[in-house]
């Protein structure tokens, strides 16, 4: 049986890539001929092209998103790598003008979709118009703008400064997010089923006490430290008997907003760090988090404080 060998692989995908062009440009000339066909419009038709109109014109894409330089595909082929899939959509979207950069990851939630960056929301626009539903890898392409700007594009229009507050500001809602599911878990995990059929299965008693709070530990739902939400105060554990004010204010001093270290009286090995807001917080956790510290070089937690 013959066999490829891998010298003609990128060969085969070349000449895939450029069936799929091909096919694309096909497809482009029928609906072009169509729409010359249908010119003439029915009056049924006009409510709805009036709204299509309209949320063109106030900016607003089908999926509800603002315009912006940077087109989101989702319903991508999974099975293909990541490399050679970048390489299909640059040689298909730079079509429709000049791509700064190709984002597509391999993990487990981002397969199957990619982000493609323009220097322009017009070639962004232009992309979504005509390459929206267009097969690549015998799988439809859904096209729509992307919910947020994308690290190249806020680089390049607002500089470093904006693009370091704009990391600050995406690591702090991602935080957020792990606090809300953790808590959502221990909040489904905290009262078994088994329980509470044991518990209505029982006579009821006087309702003596009504109004108290439940002191039980298994009905109040505990965020674990590392998924605590963002605020502008951070725990710190595990430092050296040794730790001083003045050392820690040395490495945490030098973010954004640093206002003081403050030490336990009679207890060692732990601190508390105020910034004057969430941003200098986020940055110092960041980069201090596991940071080995003393003689030992033992790592040190850090944490947002529990509120």
């Amino acid at each position: 049986m013959a066999t490829t060998n891998s010298t003609t692989r990128p060969m085969m995908l070349v000449h895939v890539i450029s069936h799929q062009i091909w096919l694309y440009e096909q497809e482009r000339f029928a609906h072009r001929n169509l729409r010359q066909r249908n010119s003439e419009l029915d009056r049924a038709q006009l409510p709805e092209l009036i709204f299509v109109a309209t949320m063109a014109t106030e900016g607003i894409s089908a999926g509800g998103i603002p315009p912006n330089s940077t087109v989101y595909i989702r319903n991508l082929e999974e099975r293909i790598k990541v490399d050679q899939l970048k390489e299909a959509l640059e040689e298909l979207f730079s079509e429709f003008g000049n791509v700064l950069e190709i984002v597509a990851k391999t993990n487990l939630k981002a397969k199957g979709q990619a982000f493609i960056v323009y220097d322009s929301i017009e070639s962004a626009t232009r992309a979504i118009e005509e390459a929206n539903g267009f097969d690549l890898f015998d799988k439809p392409m859904v096209l729509d703008y992307a919910k947020t700007r994308s690290d190249a594009t806020v680089m390049r229009e607002g500089g470093s400064e904006e693009l370091e507050s704009h990391k600050r500001k995406r690591l702090a809602e991602k935080e957020r997010r792990q606090a809300h599911d953790a808590l959502e878990a221990q909040k489904k995990l905290k009262r078994p089923a088994t329980a509470a059929a044991t518990e209505s299965a029982r006579p009821s008693k006087s309702v003596k006490g009504t109004g108290l709070k439940p002191t039980s530990g298994a009905t109040t739902a505990v965020v674990p430290d590392e998924y605590l939400p963002p605020n502008k105060i951070l725990f710190l554990r595990d430092l050296p008997d040794d730790a001083t004010q003045e050392g820690l204010s040395a490495v945490f001093g030098r973010f954004e907003g640093f206002q003081e270290v403050r030490l336990v009286p009679g207890r060692k090995g732990i601190a508390f760090v105020e910034y004057e807001a969430e941003a200098g917080a986020i940055s110092a956790k960041e980069a201090t988090a596991n940071m080995p510290m003393g003689e030992q070089g033992k790592p040190i937690r850090v944490t947002y404080q529990r509120q």
